[in-house]
């Protein structure tokens, strides 16, 4: 009978130190899984910042073209102008070109002026969203008409027809 007992003592002794492992791996497993929850909001934090930074850059890069385009594209209209104005003392139909050019001239520079304050107010959307956790989706460029031909242009002040 002795013998039996130091079975059972043996068995319990084992089974105590089994359910302590199990309790110390389930605490393992806890710690593990808030770690990996932490790593996992830590990442998509991380994306999140990353794609405002690169939709940020697209749209700097966007305002730079734009802004370029119109300051070498503009003197051009700017020298249409006084060019037709000029012609309209010899050709009076000029005088109607050169209140058509601007007039184009004025729309062109606003148009412009309201896209370029757009695309700040985006800018400032994307980085203000650092706080939020949600980012609004990239809007569907697929609608736009891309001409890559023209150039758009912000004028200085022109002279009218004289």
């Amino acid at each position: 009978m002795f013998g039996k007992k130091d079975r059972v003592d043996n068995l319990s002794h084992d089974l105590v130190r089994a359910r302590a492992k199990r309790d110390t791996l389930a605490s393992d497993v806890t710690t593990l899984s808030a770690q990996i929850a932490e790593l996992e909001a830590r990442l998509l934090e991380e994306t999140d910042r990353r794609e405002r930074e690169r939709v940020v850059g697209e749209i700097d890069d966007i305002r730079r073209q734009l802004e370029e385009a119109s300051a070498t594209f503009a003197p051009v209209i700017v020298r249409l102008c006084d060019a037709t104005a000029a012609a309209a003392a010899l050709a009076p139909e000029a005088r109607e070109l050169s209140g058509v050019l601007a007039a184009l001239a004025a729309e062109v520079e606003s148009e412009i002026g309201s896209l370029l304050c757009e695309l700040r107010r985006r800018v400032e959307t994307a980085r203000g969203a650092e706080t939020s956790s949600y980012s609004p989706p990239p809007e569907d460029r697929s609608a736009v008409p891309r001409n890559h031909d023209r150039a758009p242009l912000v004028l200085a002040p022109t002279r009218g027809p004289p």
